[in-house]
């Protein structure tokens, strides 16, 4: 019952006829990392607009690294924790033969380990806060239609995450670790 108040649907733009509407659902089912819904929601938001989607129907959950790990296991056959999973329900006919750049309606589910966040932050020195909104966005990107197995897709998909959080007033995403120093051995 607790995780049901922690959960919100809510239509991202007041207004909007359903042929125009963009929906997503957060729901934060972990306790271990303190998370503000109504801001990685805000910030979602401002992702959608930003990529021009016309239509979503979204839904967020937010998770330890145990729930994570065994959908990892469950979906991908990989038993470890990882910091996000995205899950396409457009149906196949649309995933398969709509280009990233022309798709602009959405549906699918997006989950995200805070507590990877947390621990990832520390790495590479900034926010937890803004490295689990990094990693929502990068599953929006995924069913957006971007992909990341190869080399060039990867930078494709690093530049326009780093664009994405730009838009919406964050700072790009630090992804190269800090070197080493005698002080930090």
């Amino acid at each position: 019952m607790a995780a049901q108040n922690r959960c919100a649907t809510t239509p991202l733009a007041a207004g909007q006829s359903s042929l125009n509407r963009k929906n997503v659902v957060i729901c934060n089912r972990q306790r271990a990392t303190a998370v503000c819904s109504k801001t990685l929601k805000y910030r979602f938001m401002a992702a959608i607009h930003s990529l021009k989607i016309s239509e979503a129907d979204i839904s967020l959950a937010i998770v330890n690294d145990k729930e994570i790990a065994e959908l990892h296991e469950a979906w991908l056959g990989i038993p470890s924790p990882t910091d996000v999973l995205s899950f396409d329900l457009s149906g196949p006919e649309r995933s398969q033969h709509t280009p990233h750049r022309n798709r602009d309606s959405i549906r699918g589910e997006i989950i995200a380990s805070a507590e990877t966040a947390s621990r990832e932050a520390l790495v590479y020195h900034w926010s937890p806060d803004h490295e689990l909104t990094y990693y929502l966005l990068h599953g929006l990107l995924h069913l957006k239609g971007y992909n990341d197995q190869t080399p060039s897709e990867r930078i494709s998909m690093r530049r326009k995450e780093r664009s994405l959080m730009r838009a919406i007033g964050l700072p790009s995403p630090p992804r190269r670790r800090p070197k080493t120093t005698c002080e930090q051995r």
